[in-house]
């Protein structure tokens, strides 16, 4: 569990510095990039993985969180754009049903009763969480399509990277967050000679902030995966719903964004599900 509590973290606080940085510069492909870049320094250092590019380590797992992970960023930038910051909380959040469908009919898994209650009530703070006045009249159902197929897919490949037996996952994460560099590298390099962007000072520094967490984050959430190798639903809800009562009171109190009635009504539903989650993983109910 405390992989999973680590994970949440460090996931929450992508998004926070995700919020500082858009009152500093601007959020394009180049800080996105360089955030990868020290992923894969980090990853190198912190676990020196054996290096050897064959069709066991370049799978089609691994190939596809390389393409997705830095899709998905531009995909949210899009959604909040056209569909505002609520509507694509809200596709990014309730993504979840697409591991938690996987895990019963894909990974065979077992899930408790207990454990049912606990999602069905986490998608009930949802609601309440992000019933918030949308800024935005315009809508694009287009990218809420695309980032809710996104995270959830996203979420199910990285399960499948933590049950591989043919390579260790820190080789794997090596190999993502290379293939996740050169994608979003032919992306800056586009966008550059199309004078899509400038590129600001504070960038370098912004994207190696960001890559930090976006590491931990990612490794963590593996290994928690790996902890509960039978209980995806676990990994799967609890980390969903952390994130978003964990972000929703640091938006709070951090950040004075004001709470209605419903979203406070939201927060208590939300420790609800996940301390139902947690007891079905302890007592197997």
């Amino acid at each position: 569990m405390v992989n999973l509590i680590i994970s949440i973290l460090c996931s929450v606080s992508v998004g926070v510095l995700f919020k500082y940085i858009k009152a500093k510069t601007s959020i394009n492909i180049f800080l996105i990039t360089i955030n990868y870049l020290f992923a894969i320094v980090a990853t190198y250092a912190c676990f020196r993985p054996e290096i050897h590019f064959s069709n066991v380590a370049l799978n089609p797992y691994t190939i596809s969180l390389s393409i997705l992970l830095p899709l998905v960023f531009i995909l949210l930038s899009l959604s909040i754009r056209h569909s505002g910051i609520i509507k694509t909380d809200i596709a990014q959040r309730i993504s979840l049903v697409i591991p938690i469908a996987c895990s019963y009919w894909i990974f065979n898994e077992v899930i408790p009763t207990f454990r049912w209650i606990g999602i069905i009530t986490g998608f009930v703070a949802l609601f309440f969480i992000l019933n918030k006045r949308e800024q935005s009249n315009g809508s694009n159902p287009v990218y809420l399509l695309l980032v809710f197929f996104g995270y959830g897919i996203i979420d199910v490949l990285f399960k499948q990277i933590a049950l591989q037996k043919a390579i260790p996952y820190t080789v794997a994460l090596f190999y993502i967050f290379c293939g996740c560099f050169i994608f979003s590298s032919l992306i800056t390099v586009v966008s550059f000679l199309k004078k899509k962007f400038v590129i600001q000072k504070n960038a370098v520094f912004y994207g190696l902030l960001l890559g930090l967490f976006n590491f931990l984050n990612i490794y963590f959430y593996l290994r928690a995966h790996q902890s509960f190798a039978k209980n995806p639903t676990t990994v799967f809800a609890t980390m969903n719903f952390g994130v978003i009562l964990l972000g929703t009171l640091i938006g709070a109190f951090y950040f004075k964004e004001k709470l209605t009635i419903k979203n406070i009504a939201g927060l208590i539903f939300a420790v609800i599900a996940i301390s139902l989650v947690v007891l079905s993983q302890i007592e197997k109910i």
